[in-house]
């Protein structure tokens, strides 16, 4: 085994102990949390690295940097979420690569997603993007904006809601995390034994390097980690 291999694979064995660790102080089973690994700062062959490590699921944020990845890796049985914001333009080349689109943060692009799968002939599972923290640097729908769409969203008919995801503050760091986690999921839990046929909310993503812990807490059923992962390896 490589150095490179070697390190990345103690690097997942970690992060999977600390998921693993969250879940049961929390009083949950940690294989009810997906690890989505992040690929963002890294190129193809540590991406290749993580799958062989046991990553099956990678995540990236850029839609430039997934279509540069998806090919070489296309030996590899690889889920590849859409994690960052999606430019519609873009959704074409995307959809035939990725399993989920995490960041649908928009009615616009859901509605263009839902569009062109239907061209595709294609469903595509998505979670729809919550800015919990109200800030402007961020995509996503507004809290109070979710449930009226989502009669909106039952009538699509090439995308599949599977739930809700968010990322903490960029202020405030881990104490405020744990208050933004929560809110997303007691939205989850307000809205979802009400859904309309056809929409589901039950996965929450939510949780990235230096908060999984905290999401894992307050109900998360993705995280999304990448620096954890990479540590030793990103220069």
């Amino acid at each position: 085994m490589s150095e490179l291999a070697t390190r990345i694979a103690r690097n997942v064995a970690e992060v999977r102990g600390r998921i693993a660790e969250a879940a049961r102080r929390a009083g949950r089973d940690a294989e009810e949390i997906t690890l989505v690994a992040v690929t963002k700062y890294v190129g193809p062959d540590v991406a290749r690295a993580l799958v062989q490590a046991g990553c099956r699921i990678l995540g990236e944020s850029r839609p430039g940097q997934l279509l540069e990845k998806a090919e070489p890796l296309g030996d590899l049985a690889v889920d590849w979420h859409m994690i960052g914001h999606l430019q519609r333009n873009k959704v074409r080349r995307i959809l035939p690569l990725v399993k989920m689109v995490e960041s649908a943060d928009s009615p616009r692009l859901v509605e263009a997603i839902d569009r062109i799968a239907a061209e595709l002939s294609i469903r595509v599972p998505i979670l729809l993007e919550v800015n919990v923290s109200g800030e402007s640097a961020k995509h996503g729908f507004a809290p109070e904006e979710v449930e009226p769409y989502l009669e909106k969203l039952a009538g699509l008919g090439h995308v599949e809601p599977r739930g809700l995801m968010c990322m903490a503050s960029l202020a405030g760091g881990l104490a405020a995390a744990p208050r933004d986690f929560a809110q997303l999921r007691e939205l989850r839990d307000r809205l979802r034994d009400n859904c309309p046929e056809g929409v589901a909310l039950d996965e929450l993503s939510m949780g990235m390097s230096g908060d999984f812990e905290a999401a894992i807490a307050e109900g998360s059923t993705m995280v999304r980690v990448g620096t954890a992962l990479l540590s030793g390896v990103l220069r």
